[in-house]
């Protein structure tokens, strides 16, 4: 019977061994078919060659897939020559070796380095153009505006900003209760005792991770297309954002939990849900009251940029007077939420720091 034991458990570990080895060699190919691509389009063609818009088809990448399938199989066997075996944990460790001395390492480097040139000629950076003598002059002429702030606008202003506050105050309070709900179907510790939850959370998570992905910005825009310009729209936009976001905290926080009293109350025949609410919610209350509370922090910062596209709140007074040039005006808006944001980000730091 212990040899059966044995026997299996050795057969699991090859196994897991393999897979990993698999998913060793797929990173692999991703790896240098990204290297391949880059290098060709962006260091070869628009660099070197110095193409303005290089012509892009689909077979390129394709061809660099292919390509990186090639290379992958060459230098998937030698142990130190495979970045995806160090990724999964199956790498052999050289001797007397450091490991950025190991060959992964310096492929690594090297497609970092190619990463960093490629970002700085998409990006088009130019400290010609930054310090030109036209620029520098247009930009001092809005500083200066900015530093004689109009007061005449104070009291309109104010009540902006106001509106702002508590626009991000509703959509903090509204995301609340779906981001609760949320975060214990998203925490891998609690869904992974069969399949149908496992696939539940892997579902719960992919669509946390779009709505995440979509700036507030964006939803802001989507928003004000369907309920009209005004807070309204900013607000949603930032409750709907707030939702994918606290959820993603929330779950990791109940993923590091102490796992003992589970087990121990799991052991003793406890209800999943009397697990939940005194094994789990115990120990996550006060993270998730920090979380919240810097969450409020965030939305006030972003109910600012989303007024920009008709989210109501400073940011669209801004933006209109932004748009007719009315830069003395602007310089009462900026300091205005500057002095918003800094009193927010004190007293979040300061109740934050009474709640542990």
């Amino acid at each position: 019977m212990g040899d059966e034991i044995l026997s299996d458990t050795i057969m699991a570990r090859n196994g897991d061994k393999k897979g990993c080895r698999v998913k060793a060699y797929f990173m692999d190919v991703f790896f240098w078919a990204y290297v391949i691509l880059v290098f060709h389009k962006i260091i070869y063609e628009k660099i070197i060659m110095g193409v303005r818009y290089p012509v892009f088809s689909w077979m390129q990448p394709l061809g660099a897939l292919v390509l990186g399938l090639a290379v992958s199989a060459l230098l998937f066997l030698p142990e130190s020559f495979s970045l995806g075996k160090r990724i999964m944990g199956v790498h052999k460790k050289t001797e007397n070796r450091p490991w950025w001395k190991e060959p992964y390492a310096i492929f690594a480097f090297g497609a970092l380095l190619i990463t960093f040139a490629a970002g700085m000629r998409i990006s088009e950076v130019s400290m010609r153009e930054f310090f030109s003598e036209g620029g520098i002059a247009g930009a001092r002429k809005i500083f200066v505006s900015m530093t004689r702030p109009n007061f005449a606008i104070f009291e309109v202003s104010l009540f902006a900003a106001i509106e702002t506050i508590y626009m991000a105050f509703i959509a903090t309070a509204f995301a609340l209760p779906p981001a609760f709900l949320l975060s214990f179907f998203s925490a891998r510790n609690l869904m992974a005792q069969n399949r149908f939850m496992f696939y539940l959370y892997l579902s719960i998570r992919f669509l946390l991770n779009i709505i995440r992905a979509i700036e507030p910005l964006i939803w802001a825009i989507i928003f004000s297309v369907w309920v009209g310009i005004g807070p309204f729209a900013g607000m949603l936009a930032l409750c709907l954002h707030s939702v994918a976001s606290l959820a993603k905290l929330y779950s990791e926080q109940i993923e590091n939990i102490d796992e003992g009293p589970l087990e121990a109350m799991t052991a003793t025949g406890a209800h999943p849900v009397q697990v939940v609410c005194f094994g789990v919610v115990p120990q996550i209350v006060l993270p998730f009251l920090s979380f919240t509370i810097y969450r409020w922090d965030i939305n006030v910062r972003m109910a600012t940029v989303i007024g920009l596209v008709g989210g109501g709140g400073i940011g669209t007074l801004l933006m209109q007077y932004q748009g007719l040039g009315k830069w003395n005006e602007v310089g009462l808006i900026v300091l205005m939420i500057a002095f918003i944001v800094w009193v927010m980000d004190y007293s979040s730091a300061k109740i934050r720091e009474a709640i542990k």
